[in-house]
């Protein structure tokens, strides 16, 4: 059915305003970070064939990364609606556009649950909580392994990052279990207080344990993905043999990351300090590990990020979320 002219009007102007601000934010990281010492040094190392080559798999990496979170998505969403693979990953990639624009990627269940009907939006708004905790738990899991690993290496200054991961996994435990355990009364309180003429206890989801081993599985497997896109951009500047610091230090880097909010224009700066404080000790120069946050960044954020808008300029969306009439 088309769309009042209101409503498109609105789109129109929505759609833009993502548009040039995501081009902006963009624009002022890069601008900030890639200075033109960073840029002589990367230009100097991806000269060379088989650091070109190297950079090329990992963005190509960058597709199996988001397209393991796309089945996630599907697979958890399925029992309130089901959508096929292709129309999950466009939410996804849709959402990495959104969420650039909050602290972090608060934004981005807004675009991923408009690629739903009206009416599923406020259940699947829950899930997409519920299945980020899957795939954070995963990472303060090996984050914390990789703190215990180092820990006679990290000064008395670093010692509090084994307090937070350990405190991480017990709280993500206990807020993932309830959150599996009463998934039918989570969904359905929120239906009542959003949803029109929706009656109470008309469906009823369930976390099989099929479905949790499938959400861990992915997890752990996607972890797997972006750590070794992150290890092959280090290897680019860093020819020297790997130590097993350098990957605990990977793994402590993004369970700080994913831990700590941060705004977007930012972020790249906040993820080359932390960079800079987990990989000390591991002969790896500072100017190096800035530039491997830096291009990490573009492959699995920007790059995926410019689909996502292509993708929301595709759709006609409706925005209406129908509520709960008054008594």
């Amino acid at each position: 059915m088309p769309l009042p002219e209101s409503r498109k009007i609105l789109s129109i102007i929505l759609k833009l305003g993502i548009g040039i601000g995501s081009i902006v934010i963009i624009y002022l990281r890069l601008h900030s970070d890639l200075t033109p010492d960073k840029l002589k040094l990367l230009v100097t190392q991806l000269s060379g064939t088989t650091a070109l080559l190297t950079l090329i798999t990992c963005g190509l990496m960058m597709p199996l990364n988001w397209g393991i979170e796309s089945y996630k998505w599907m697979i958890i969403t399925a029992p309130i609606q089901k959508i096929g693979f292709g129309r999950a990953a466009r939410a996804v990639y849709s959402g990495l556009c959104l969420g650039n624009f909050a602290p972090g990627r608060a934004t981005e269940f807004i675009a991923k649950i408009l690629f739903f009907e009206p009416k599923n939006r406020p259940q699947v708004t829950v899930l997409h909580f519920i299945g980020g905790m899957f795939q954070l738990f995963v990472t303060v899991l090996f984050g914390t392994a990789g703190i215990l690993f180092r820990l006679n290496d990290l000064g008395n200054d670093q010692q509090w990052l084994a307090y937070l991961g350990a405190s991480l996994i017990v709280l993500l435990s206990m807020l993932l279990s309830l959150c599996i355990f009463k998934a039918d009364a989570l969904l359905n309180f929120v239906s009542r207080r959003f949803i029109r003429n929706q009656p109470i206890g008309a469906f009823h989801y369930r976390f099989s344990g099929k479905l949790v081993s499938a959400l861990f599985a992915f997890s752990i497997l996607r972890f797997l993905v972006f750590t070794t896109q992150f290890v092959m951009i280090i290897s680019i500047f860093h020819n020297e043999a790997f130590s097993l610091k350098v990957f605990g230090s990977v793994a402590i880097y993004f369970l700080i990351t994913t831990s700590v909010p941060m705004f977007s224009l930012a972020e790249p700066a906040i993820r080359t300090a932390i960079a800079l404080l987990v990989f000390a000790g591991c002969g790896i120069d500072n100017s190096v590990m800035a530039i491997c946050t830096i291009l990490l960044w573009i492959i699995n954020i920007v790059l995926p990020s410019v689909a996502g808008y292509y993708f929301l300029v595709q759709e006609n969306f409706n925005f209406k979320l129908s509520k709960k009439k008054s008594d």
